[in-house]
Order: structure tokens, then C-alpha cells, then sequence
């Protein structure tokens, strides 16, 4: 039974990080990310903001499905690790709003405890494996 808790955070998890990497494509677009990412601190390249469209898309999916789970989520772990720490982390941690401006590319969130909460869900992801219905199982 226990399978099946696993099996639930992988798929909410992937849900997530696929509708992050449809804001950062669709929504701020890649140039955008790497605005946002250059103003953070952050290595800022359309390369990078690539690699992290990449990473929750393509992790997203690999985890809903339950493939490479460890790898994926491992993956999009790395990356919301640096968002905590680099620009999250100030903000305090209740989270206050969410001020958005598509047109600008613009996205404000007062408090980091929503990425503190997914970064704890996906390292635990990393250590409890792909649980039920899996295209591959973890062991």
C-alpha cells in the first residue's frame, strides 16, 4: 500500500514542474527567464533558462509517468534547490501573493515556503523511488 503514496507525490510533483515549464516557455518565454534569473543572482543565459524549461518539462513528464524517477526528480531538485537559495530565500517564509505581468515577463512572490515545500517533495521523491504504476520501477 505504501507503493501508492509514492506513486501520488510522483504525479503531483510532475503535474508542477510540467506547468512551470509551461509558464517559462508560453508565458515569460526563455529570453524572459533569463532576464528573471539574471536579476536574481543567477546565471543568466537563454541557455540555462533552456535547461531549466528542459529539466521541469521533460522531468515533469518522466515523473508522471514513473520514468527514471530518481533521475528526474533528482534533476528538478538541483533547480528548485537554487531558486530557494537565490530567490526565494529573502523573501521570509509565509507566502504572501503572487503579482504576475505576462506582458512584462514579470512574476512577484513574497515568501519562499511553497519552494521549501517542493524541494523537500522532490528529495524525498529521490529516496522512496517511483512507487505503483511505473513505466520503471525503482528498487
Amino acid at each position: 500500500m505504501k507503493e501508492f503514496g509514492a506513486t501520488i507525490l510522483r504525479v503531483t510533483l510532475g503535474i508542477i514542474y510540467v506547468m512551470h515549464a509551461y509558464l517559462g516557455l508560453f508565458v515569460f518565454s526563455p529570453a524572459g527567464m533569463a532576464a528573471f534569473m539574471g536579476k536574481a543572482g543567477l546565471p543568466a543565459s537563454v541557455a540555462v533558462a533552456w535547461l531549466l524549461i528542459a529539466a521541469h518539462g521533460l522531468g515533469g513528464l518522466m515523473l508522471i509517468l514513473g520514468f527514471w524517477t530518481r533521475w528526474a526528480a533528482a534533476a528538478n531538485a538541483l533547480f528548485m534547490l537554487g531558486a530557494l537559495v537565490k530567490v526565494h530565500l529573502h523573501q521570509g517564509f509565509f507566502l504572501k501573493g503572487v503579482i504576475v505581468d505576462a506582458a512584462a515577463g514579470v512574476a512577484q512572490v513574497g515568501g519562499y515556503e511553497f519552494v521549501l515545500a517542493l524541494v523537500g517533495a522532490t528529495i524525498a521523491q529521490v529516496f522512496l523511488g517511483s512507487g505503483a504504476w511505473a513505466v520503471t520501477r525503482s528498487k
